[in-house]
């Protein structure tokens, strides 16, 4: 370790971050020329053509052009994100509407809770007489 001093090391750490930080935003800005949709395909071959022939000056052109919009991109992503997640959410917890309750005719919230009533009766936590109740005020 003599022939190669601390100093050094620190130096090539920093340059394999750079190198690492460089290829990070190079792959970030090739994604958001296909993610964008305000630019026409031409558009996005002269962008891609520019940033992979002259890396350094199409990266930082394209950061001081589209930096903006960039980021408004990226938001518009993370919402549908959010929005398609909390959609499956109810449709997984069975709640089309995202109101709470099946009873009242959902895409079958009835029978949902028909099953569960059956449950509670065959456990014995119903009475014959409490599960026909319950059974006509679903249906009704």
């Amino acid at each position: 370790m003599d022939d190669y001093p601390l100093l050094n090391l620190f130096w090539t750490m920093m340059w394999i971050f750079l190198w690492v930080l460089w290829f990070f935003l190079l792959f970030k800005i090739i994604t958001d020329i296909f993610r964008s949709h305000d630019m026409g395909g031409w558009g996005k071959a002269g962008w891609l053509i520019f940033v992979i022939l002259l890396p350094y000056l199409g990266v930082l052109v394209y950061l001081i052009v589209r930096g903006r919009s960039m980021s408004h991109r990226d938001a518009e992503q993370a919402q549908q994100a959010d929005a398609a997640f909390k959609d499956y959410i109810r449709k997984a917890a069975g709640t089309p509407d995202g109101g709470g309750g099946a009873a009242g005719g959902g895409s079958g919230g009835g029978i949902d809770e028909l099953a569960k009533l059956a449950a509670l009766k065959e456990q014995g936590a119903l009475t014959e007489e409490e599960f026909r109740l319950a059974k006509q005020k679903l249906l009704a």
